[in-house]
C-alpha cells in the first residue's frame, strides 16, 4: 500500500475544523489532571456514546485507572485554557473546576460529558477511549474552534487577524 507524506497528511488534516475540548479526570492520587483534545468523537445516541484519542502520558494513565473522564467543550474565550492543557501550562496556575458525577469540570465550559469507559482500542501511538455518557450539561455560548493549525472564534474569525 502506497503511504501518505505525514506532513501532507497533517495539512489536510487540519482542514477539517474541530471543537477544542479539554479531556479532564482524577489521577491515581486524587489530583484533577486533563489534555487538550480535538479528537473527540459522538458514536451514537442510543446509548449517548463518545469516543476520544489519547497518547500514552499521565491523562492515559487516568482514565486507565479510573475507566472515567470528562470532555469540556471550550468557548470562544478558552484560548487559554487549551493551552494551559496543552503541553503549556500556566505557570503557578490551576484552572478552576468543580465536581460534576465525580469528574473535574472546567468553570468554563460550553458543554461537559462525563464518561464510563466500555471499550478501548490501541490503535499507532494513540487509544481510543469509547465511553457511555452518564451526565452531560451545556451553556448557550459559542465555542473554540480550531481550523489551519490555528484557533478561531465560534463563528470563524481567527484570532491572528
Amino acid at each position: 500500500m502506497l503511504r501518505v507524506n505525514p506532513a501532507v497528511f497533517r495539512q489536510a488534516a487540519s482542514r477539517f475544523v474541530t471543537g477544542v475540548a479539554v479531556l479532564t479526570a482524577f489521577d491515581e492520587q486524587g489530583e484533577a489532571c486533563g489534555m487538550t483534545a480535538n479528537s473527540f468523537v459522538t458514536v451514537s445516541l442510543k446509548p449517548p456514546t463518545v469516543l476520544v484519542s489519547v497518547m500514552p502520558g499521565k491523562m492515559h494513565q487516568a482514565i486507565s485507572a479510573s475507566g472515567r473522564y470528562g470532555v469540556n467543550v471550550l468557548p470562544e474565550g478558552g484560548r487559554g485554557l487549551s493551552q494551559h492543557f496543552s503541553s503549556r501550562p500556566t505557570s503557578g496556575t490551576s484552572p478552576d473546576h468543580d465536581v460534576v458525577d465525580g469528574l473535574p469540570r472546567l468553570s468554563s465550559y460550553v458543554a461537559f460529558f462525563a464518561c464510563e469507559v466500555i471499550r478501548h482500542l490501541d490503535i499507532s501511538d494513540h487509544t481510543l477511549f469509547i465511553a457511555e455518557v452518564s451526565n452531560c450539561d451545556y451553556c448557550d455560548h459559542s465555542p473554540l474552534v480550531f481550523f489551519s493549525s490555528r484557533y478561531h472564534l465560534g463563528l470563524g474569525t481567527p484570532f491572528d487577524r
